[in-house]
């Protein structure tokens, strides 16, 4: 008895359905980050028109000393706002609706972008 040999498309296909919905792509977040590179610093601590962004997931918002955060954004960190996974997909998705009132010129990234570039901002500890 033959067993039935199975194309290669299929067993492709099949190994790209087990892989996570979800990996990021670093490579992606590398070049979604560099329209943000115009006021934030990642490679560094060192603070631009906006706070560096080296180390952001996981920091309390509006926490760097050296930065004049706008008062929404230190009231928004004072009331408990950590920059985790989920902080930063809401905010990315929306800034001025995650935090009304803070100074950031910039209205929002599509999820696929969001993903992908908080996965390069976790690569920045």
């Amino acid at each position: 008895m033959s067993h039935p040999t199975v194309p290669a498309w299929a067993a492709l296909l099949a190994f790209a359905f087990t892989l996570p919905a979800s990996a990021a792509d670093l490579e992606h977040g590398k070049r979604v980050f560099r329209s943000c590179a115009s006021c934030h610093a990642i490679e560094t601590d060192r603070n631009g028109f906006g706070p560096h962004l080296k180390g952001v997931v996981g920091r309390k918002a509006g926490s760097l000393p050296d930065y004049n955060y706008s008062p929404a954004m230190r009231a928004a960190g004072e009331s408990g706002l950590v920059w985790n996974e989920q902080a930063l997909t809401e905010f990315l998705a929306d800034p001025k609706g995650k935090v009304p009132g803070n100074k950031m010129r910039f209205w929002g990234l599509w999820k696929s972008e969001s993903d992908d570039l908080i996965a390069y901002l976790k690569a920045h500890p």
